[in-house]
């Protein structure tokens, strides 16, 4: 089967290798352009460029994927079908039609829970238990098109946004062959979206600032979902403080919002608006991740100080 593949970061890459080794025969790869990247704001390659370059594979990288001269080039290649996985943009109506088998997409939740760009950030925020991966034909809707494979899979209470993307990074590979394969026996027909829907639109850098009157359980299910990117944080002395691990001691204390309530050996333990949670590690801004109590000590915090005092 002639598959052109559009997908960008390294969720992408596992399904993109399982169709190389289920034998498919990959035309191209479609990645979004290389981006500056660090503190040096060295060009930077895309996780699927990477790996398509490794396994010669032939890789674009439109700025535009509108303009008539992508779409001729697309045409070319005469793909039986375009596979999405996080590519990052919109795919056009022009291309959604172009593939006689049409667009499938491998989307990190259980549709129509959690359509758009951020999906496993956004579980993992809203302290939800289960989620997993869709397969579905695409329309010209936002995640909206008739689903072909659901598998669900278990949060962990240790999980994050970067261990929770991993696996599910995996399982959508193994759903994604199985559709596929599907489809050319026709054991599997598509359905249309049922139930209720919600989105997950795109984190921004502020959707990480620590609210402290929010209670215990909804502070840890931000960290969880926003590392490692934007990245929970609040400020100590105007300097900010990336949260990186944490856990809750009781959901039921009521304290001031951000008081130091007391520094163990194992972390510092801050109210909340109901409940305490011990922060385990942290980032200070441009230093490299420590134990709350190194920070404790470097910092010379003293209980009843209170964070976010800027």
């Amino acid at each position: 089967m002639r598959i052109i593949f559009f997908g960008t970061p390294d969720f992408a890459v596992p399904s993109l290798k399982a169709l190389m080794e289920s034998g498919e025969d990959i035309v191209g790869v479609v990645s979004q352009p290389d981006r500056l990247k660090g503190r040096g704001h060295k060009l930077s390659r895309p996780p699927v460029k990477e790996f398509a370059i490794l396994h010669g594979i032939p890789v674009i990288q439109p700025p535009d994927i509108k303009t008539p001269s992508f779409f001729e080039e697309l045409s070319r290649q005469s793909p039986e079908i375009i596979i999405v996985v996080a590519y990052g943009k919109l795919i056009p109506p022009d291309i959604l039609k172009l593939p006689p088998m049409g667009c499938i997409n491998v989307h990190a939740s259980l549709l129509p829970k959690y359509r758009g760009a951020a999906p496993i950030q956004r579980a993992l925020m809203n302290g939800e238990t289960v989620t997993g991966i869709t397969t579905m034909f695409m329309d010209e809707g936002l995640d909206t098109g008739d689903i072909l494979l659901q598998e669900e899979i278990v949060i962990n209470s240790e999980d994050n946004a970067y261990t929770l993307g991993l696996k599910l990074s995996e399982l959508g590979a193994v759903l994604l062959v199985r559709t596929l394969n599907g489809l050319k026996d026709n054991s599997i027909q598509r359905r249309p979206q049922t139930g209720v829907s919600s989105y997950a639109p795109v984190l921004k850098k502020e959707d990480g600032r620590i609210d402290w009157s929010l209670p215990a359980k909804k502070i840890l299910d931000l960290i969880r979902g926003t590392y490692p990117w934007p990245g929970a944080y609040c400020y100590f002395n105007k300097e900010k403080i990336s949260v990186i691990g944490a856990k809750i001691i009781d959901t039921d204390t009521e304290s001031t919002p951000g008081i130091i309530i007391k520094i163990t050996g194992n972390g510092l333990h801050i109210g909340t608006g109901k409940g305490i949670i011990s922060l385990k590690e942290v980032k200070p801004e441009g230093r490299k991740p420590m134990s709350a109590r190194a920070f404790a000590n470097g910092r010379r915090l003293r209980e009843q100080m209170t964070l976010d005092a800027i």
